[in-house]
């Protein structure tokens, strides 16, 4: 416990710690600022106020998912760099062992966990093969932005260009 005096007051740092992890948490997981301040029984401009405090940027939510990708490192470089939200790009090699090392249930709980994060973000860059694009777009709309490297079943990574995908990011995030 840690324990602090301010004026007349003796406080617990760690439970305001710990209130202000549920308050993110809570609006992280999709609660409006007041349900939250209802729920925690604080004032709904104190979860505002907590909010600007950490806020780093305004903007569109942007996903970049892609296999089987040659450079995926360059490319996940690439995407950090621009702000991307949610990356998962692969190689082939990265791909098949991901998906020999997890049992069934396992790896469609990990596919649907990925498609309930991202079906909030405003785009979603998907790199890969026509049939996955296909899939995607049928399952996410038309926030994603297919960007086909070949016909189906691909087998072997392909390059993409770095430059092409910083353009195509901030393209997608200036557009918000």
């Amino acid at each position: 416990m840690n324990i602090i005096r301010v004026g007349d007051k003796v406080l617990n740092t760690d439970r305001i710690h710990r209130m202000v992890d549920q308050i993110l948490q809570l609006r992280h997981e999709g609660l409006s600022q007041q349900e939250v301040a209802d729920r925690l029984g604080v004032d709904r401009t104190l979860v505002s106020r907590l909010e600007g405090l950490g806020e780093i940027r305004k903007g569109p939510q942007v996903a970049v998912i892609g296999f089987p990708l040659a450079n995926a490192r360059e490319l996940t470089e690439v995407a950090q760099a621009g702000g991307v939200d949610f990356i998962l790009l692969m190689t082939e090699e990265e791909r098949c062992n991901f998906v020999q090392e997890q049992n069934g249930a396992a790896l469609i709980n990990y596919i649907m966990d990925v498609f309930s994060q991202i079906k909030s973000y405003d785009s979603v860059i998907f790199i890969g093969s026509d049939m996955r694009i296909k899939m995607v777009e049928a399952i996410l709309g038309p926030k994603i932005i297919g960007w086909e490297i070949g016909i189906s079943p691909i087998k072997k990574d392909c390059w993409i260009d770095p430059e092409q995908l910083h353009k195509l990011i901030l393209h997608l995030k200036n557009a918000g």
